[in-house]
């Protein structure tokens, strides 16, 4: 009796064994996994738990794979210099560049000559290439002549300021020295100085009547001069030119008047605005060339005659998805962008480009027009997802 009910207990535990796993692989079963999302390539703010047609522009939906985020701080925004830009319809071209050369502006070409026979005492710019501003002294000049107006000058002033009141002309013999003074060279404030002191100077200092850049030095320390004898030549380089010479498929892209776009050999990140203003044909070696002028603005003296540029022509423009050059990064698993997915999260994205120039790329493929993307500072984002990551950022993308 005892032995049966000890078969009995047995069967019960087995029984309620099986019952238990069974519940449990049931349970487990029925744990619903989480639903693959599918997305559009053209527009990836499309987004569905199953495979389709886009809605926009009816192409097959794709697998949406999660990307690499990135979060940073708003220190490491500061340093790392991020800067965002929306992706915009913007008209995109071809590029031709040329190859160019910054020379002289002629026009603003000036000779410092001496305003009177004597000695070069001292020289303050003894070097060419040497940029003066106006008003800056240029040299010292010994001149029996400029002693002999001086003197005129202090005994017409003596004269006037005794006998002024009742004799009106020595007004006017004043004003006629003064003006000899100012037509030799000395500035307002040399005369009045003449005038407070009542001292003639030996060595009369004359200064640059203009901003430029020394280009010609004629004259030594010592040397005697005569009157009207070059000593200087200052050349105003608050504006320069560009020439270049363009083939007759090149020239048909310009016209005179056209802005043109100049990268100055050294300054390739920035390029600059020139307006062409002459375009003239010349036949050389049996070969049909225009050469082209272009005037360029250099108020800050950053640029330097003879130093070589590149002209950027564009053609064949269209409007399309564009970003600057600089947001797209491009390595051996194609090209990608940085997408800001949040308050200082950037997340890289695969697109595909189209045309290209100089200063913006078009996107085919990837993004989509009001998609915020890093700019300034997206190598930056690349190297930190390398460095955390310790792999490419796409490959680790497509593996994910």
């Amino acid at each position: 009796m005892r032995t049966l009910a000890c078969f009995m207990l047995t069967l019960l535990l087995a029984a309620c064994s099986t019952k238990d796993a069974s519940h449990q692989h049931a349970h487990t079963a029925e744990a619903p996994a989480a639903p693959a999302k599918y997305t559009c390539p053209m527009h990836p703010e499309v987004i569905q738990d199953g495979p389709g047609k886009c809605p926009v522009c009816g192409m097959d939906l794709v697998l949406k794979k999660e990307g690499v985020a990135l979060m940073l701080n708003e220190s490491q925004m500061r340093l790392a210099n991020i800067t965002t830009q929306p992706v915009s319809m913007q008209p995109v071209g071809q590029t031709v560049s040329i190859n160019g050369k910054l020379v002289l502006n002629e026009e603003g070409s000036s000779v410092i000559s001496s305003r009177a026979a004597g000695r070069i005492e001292k020289l303050f710019v003894k070097e060419t290439g040497r940029a003066v501003k106006k008003g800056e002294p240029l040299y010292e000049l010994y001149s029996e002549t400029l002693l002999t107006l001086q003197r005129e000058y202090l005994l017409a002033k003596e004269q006037y300021e005794t006998l002024g009141k009742d004799h009106p002309r020595y007004e006017s013999f004043l004003k006629s020295a003064e003006r000899k003074l100012l037509l030799y060279g000395l500035t307002q404030n040399q005369v009045n100085k003449l005038a407070t002191t009542k001292t003639f100077a030996e060595r009369v200092t004359f200064v640059a009547p203009t901003s430029g850049l020394v280009t010609e030095l004629k004259v030594a320390e010592g040397q005697y001069v005569a009157e009207g004898a070059p000593l200087f030549s200052i050349e105003n380089v608050n504006t320069l030119w560009l020439e270049a010479e363009t083939y007759p498929q090149e020239t048909a892209l310009v016209n005179v008047g056209d802005k043109i776009a100049v990268r100055v050999s050294g300054y390739e990140s920035t390029p600059v605005e020139a307006t062409v203003m002459f375009l003239s044909p010349e036949y050389r070696a049996n070969t049909l060339i225009t050469v082209l002028r272009a005037t360029l603005q250099n108020e800050q003296n950053t640029f330097k005659p003879g130093m070589q540029a590149q002209v950027l022509f564009t053609h064949s423009s269209r409007r399309a998805l564009a970003l600057p050059s600089d947001a797209v990064i491009r390595d051996g698993s194609g090209a990608h962008v940085y997408v800001q997915t949040g308050a200082r999260t950037f997340e890289p994205r695969e697109v595909k480009i189209g045309l290209e120039n100089f200063m913006q790329v078009e996107i085919t493929e990837g993004l989509a027009e009001g998609d915020t993307v890093a700019v300034s500072g997206a190598y930056l984002l690349y190297s930190e997802i390398v460095l955390k990551k310790g792999g490419d950022p796409m490959a680790i993308h497509q593996h994910e």
